[in-house]
């Protein structure tokens, strides 16, 4: 589980029921439910994007917000060291020996371009196919984005349109002084709605989203490297350094320092 995520998405809730209970107390946390404006704000942003979107996607585009949930598995390191790992035993057994390995792995992507240099393909297809596949992956992930950068801009929008309805309500009431201030309330409760919907919930999700594809993509980019490099026949201690580089400075210290400047395997 991301705490960060969890723990963030919470607070929020919590900083904003706080600020309730602290101006208006408990009681004041009823003015704040309204059926009919979370029917507008909520309902009609979702119907929004459905019109936007495939049946398909907005299904997946809703399911992704699990991923955010989840601690994405993107350690460079890792990567790394299992693409050292590969090209020693290239270097050791021949490319071949690579298809056994191939078996054990559990990133398809990985397994892929492992199988094309183990079966000879020319190294710019290698590299063409691979970009392509990444290009694919990032277009599957985009749309997720997308589907909540939309469902972000609907919020607002939905929120304004309640609180004309909840205006238009209220003025053919101005003959009550006494519905004025509830219907101001009821009017104004849908962009608060939105602003919740839009900044609490769509906004942050499309950023993690974001910052998980674009670190896939550069852990998917290291392989690709990696991969070209051994299907090349460069020394294994190239390959390290020329891998190290996609390291920060102080993933590259802790590399160097828990191999005691030694190359890998």
């Amino acid at each position: 589980m991301d705490i960060a995520s969890i723990l963030g998405l919470i607070l929020c809730g919590v900083v904003f029921i706080f600020g309730i209970l602290t101006s208006g107390g408990v009681s004041a946390l009823g003015n704040f439910l309204d059926v009919p404006s979370i029917f507008i704000t909520f309902g009609g942003s979702l119907c929004c994007v459905l019109a936007s979107y495939s049946l398909q996607n907005f299904k997946e585009g809703l399911m992704s917000f699990r991923l955010v949930l989840k601690t994405p598995d993107n350690d460079t390191s890792v990567t790394i060291r299992k693409i050292i790992e590969l090209s020693n035993i290239a270097r050791k057994e021949g490319l071949l020996a690579l298809e056994e390995r191939a078996a054990d792995l559990d990133d398809e992507f990985l397994k892929k371009g492992i199988l094309l240099i183990v079966d000879g393909t020319d190294q710019e297809l290698v590299r063409a196919i691979m970009d392509t596949e990444l290009a694919s992956i990032e277009e599957r992930h985009k749309t997720k984005i997308g589907f909540w950068d939309a469902l972000g801009a609907m919020g607002p929008a939905w929120g304004m349109i309640g609180t004309l309805v909840g205006l238009v309500n209220m003025l053919n009431k101005m003959s009550d002084p006494s519905a004025v201030g509830p219907g101001m309330a009821t009017a104004l409760i849908t962009t608060l709605y939105g602003s919740l919907l839009a900044n609490w919930v769509c906004t942050p999700v499309a950023s993690k989203l974001r910052e998980s594809n674009a670190e896939e993509a550069r852990l998917k980019g290291i392989m690709i490297e990696g991969l070209l490099s051994i299907q090349a026949g460069e020394n294994p201690r190239v390959i390290e350094e020329k891998l190290k580089a996609f390291l920060s400075p102080k993933d590259r210290e802790s590399w160097d320092s828990e191999n005691g400047g030694e190359p890998v395997g």
